[in-house]
């Protein structure tokens, strides 16, 4: 079936422990899912499919471990014309910067001719506080389209 890069931006493991969930469903379907916790581009497949599972930091920031993907994208400009990817944010609408984090990420993406496999998700943990449940029902939605 297919490879599925999930790369995790986390500030306190929640975004990871989605991922975890994630990869795990991916992998009952037959596909096959690597998570990275520290997402270099050197180790990612530009022409593949990557997951982003993201949560917003600070005031509408990336978290610290997902930051230096950001900057490598920006710095190396590599062609992702042949990538799909899709985000599953992660945030409190109690805050005014809700989910505003991957969308850093995800414009870059954009940038350089990554194409979206499906609409974005954006849990807030304030409806659903096990975020997992939201972002498994959306994967199945679309996990046959891998």
């Amino acid at each position: 079936m297919s490879h599925i890069d999930i790369l995790v931006g986390t500030t306190l493991g929640g975004s990871e422990y989605v991922a975890d969930e994630l990869a795990a469903q991916l992998a009952e379907a037959g596909h096959e899912a690597d998570i990275h916790l520290s997402p270099d581009l050197d180790q990612l497949n530009t022409e593949g499919t990557w997951l982003l599972v993201c949560s917003t930091h600070g005031a509408g920031d990336l978290p610290h471990n997902i930051q230096p993907l950001l900057a490598q994208l920006k710095s190396e400009q590599p062609d992702l014309s042949q990538l799909k990817y899709a985000l599953c944010a992660i945030g409190d609408s109690s805050y005014d910067t809700f989910c505003q984090g991957p969308e850093l990420l995800v414009e870059q993406f954009k940038q350089l001719g990554a194409h979206a496999l499906v609409n974005k998700i954006r849990i807030d943990v304030q409806q659903d506080p096990l975020p997992e449940k939201a972002a498994l029902s959306w994967l199945a939605l679309w996990q046959d389209q891998l």
